[in-house]
């Protein structure tokens, strides 16, 4: 089979697949009315895999060659099992073999330490991609109760434009969201194999407008120090300062706190979490949570 007949058939291959899924499948909002093409569109399944969708279409028209991390994104997108991989890389002509996967983040046990003994500080450990690897009573007062949210979807950017709760929570919502963006953009660039980045990317870029535009910006900031405002339904207005702190033994694991300078209104509403937190009789210690 010629070049060019490969790439026509990994089109229609491509094709095929995506008419077999449905919004909901991929974790797509529903629209209203009837669609005009069984199963994704292949925009949507472009925004899924954070390609461009001139990019997708060439690929189902047989007229562009597929670069591996693109056929290892849209492996993930589309839902393929072993077989309809391989038979996809070898229709691209590329290693179907699997990239080296990263191990498994654990909590690193000097972090789950001082995360049991803030007691009246909020605190949470990030990981790879920004996702939240633990939390201590005091961050789950303040942000939410992520023992209720499920694993995979723990991240801190993806919580910030879906979990209308977390939204409410910051007055300058664009502020804090774009920033998050731009802190992610760093991360790609750390990792720009990370099919489960690419696919959160994808998630958030189809979902929200704005995700979608400050993504395309490439705007880049790490994660440090800086001041956010809190509109805790509780506690009220708190004007809080957060601090990174990275572990020495593994720097994809960072301590993030949020504090207030004493004798500040702030500083009183984090003592009123504290007393909350305590009379609700919460865990002292940290879910157990591991993430890819």
């Amino acid at each position: 089979m010629s070049t060019n007949a490969h790439r026509a058939e990994l089109g229609a291959f491509l094709k095929a697949r995506r008419r077999e899924l449905s919004p909901a499948t991929v974790g797509l909002p529903q629209t209203e009315g009837r669609r005009r093409v069984a199963g994704l569109r292949r925009e949507e399944v472009a925004l899924l895999a954070s390609i461009s969708s001139d990019y997708y279409t060439r690929l189902e028209q047989g007229r562009r060659q597929a670069s591996q991390t693109v056929l290892e994104t849209l492996a993930e997108v589309l839902r393929l099992d072993d077989d309809e991989r391989s038979y996809m890389f070898d229709l691209a002509g590329k290693d179907a073999s699997r990239p080296r996967r990263r191990p498994v983040q654990k909590v690193q046990p000097q972090l789950r330490r001082l995360l049991g003994d803030l007691t009246t500080t909020p605190a949470v450990v990030l990981g790879r991609r920004m996702d939240i690897l633990a939390w201590n009573p005091m961050a789950a007062a303040l942000i939410t109760d992520f023992d209720r949210i499920p694993e995979k979807q723990r991240n801190l950017v993806r919580l910030v434009f879906v979990d209308p709760a977390v939204r409410a929570l910051y007055p300058d919502w664009k502020g804090v969201a774009h920033t998050g963006v731009a802190q992610l953009r760093m991360e790609a660039a750390r990792d720009p194999h990370d099919t489960r980045l690419a696919a959160l990317v994808g998630e958030l870029s189809v979902q929200d407008a704005d995700f979608r535009r400050w993504w395309g910006a490439h705007h880049v900031a790490v994660r440090g120090m800086g001041t956010k405002v809190f509109r805790h339904p509780l506690a009220g207005d708190l004007t809080l300062d957060w601090d990174t702190l990275v572990c020495a033994s593994d720097p994809d694991q960072q301590l993030v706190t949020w504090t207030a300078e004493p004798g500040t209104p702030s500083h009183d509403g984090l003592r009123i979490l504290a007393s909350w937190t305590a009379d609700a009789d919460q865990p002292s210690a940290p879910p157990t949570t591991n993430t890819r």
